[in-house]
């Protein structure tokens, strides 16, 4: 139980600080003319992953933890650290694009143009299952793949429109 709560407290603070950088990020990016696309679904988005980690909590804290997910969805943490300093200071929870500008194209983003999201999916779908949550697991892995369906596009689209190399 206290090693439950303690990895949903870890993943809950990383969230959160990854929320204030990526609004620092976002009112730099607009600063420099940056122009936000696809907003209509950020509000669902937000909801979404908010409802994830609640019900983690309400769920999961008393739960043994199974070892091997906890070891997969660190795995994923260090892909997430990859993907982050690789964009850097263009990482942002929403989709701004500053005309002009080029795209990324070190780190993950070598190898396939959504690296950010492929690690989000997959720490939805593993978290849950470090407490054997796998319904839940599932439920929240279609919900998302849905979203991202959405949000890919629109992210596409942002970028082909804002940089003549998308």
């Amino acid at each position: 139980m206290i090693f439950a709560i303690l990895i949903l407290g870890l993943v809950t603070a990383q969230r959160l600080g990854e929320l204030v950088v990526a609004q620092r990020n976002t009112r730099r990016l607009l600063g420099q003319g940056g122009v936000e696309r696809g907003a209509g679904h950020y509000p669902v988005m937000v909801g979404l992953h908010a409802a994830w980690l609640l019900g983690l909590w309400l769920l999961g804290w008393n739960r043994p933890v199974n070892v091997a997910w906890l070891a997969v969805y660190l795995g994923l943490g260090a892909l997430r650290v990859w993907v982050l300093a690789s964009i850097g200071r263009r990482w942002t929870t929403r989709i701004i694009v500053v005309p002009g500008e080029t795209l990324v194209r070190k780190g993950p983003y070598r190898f396939i143009p959504h690296p950010n999201y492929a690690v989000v999916a997959g720490e939805i779908a593993v978290l849950p299952l470090v407490f054997g949550l796998v319904a839940y697991a599932a439920v929240f892995s279609l919900l998302n793949a849905s979203l991202l369906w959405v949000r890919i596009r629109a992210e596409a689209a942002a970028l082909r429109e804002a940089s003549p190399e998308a």
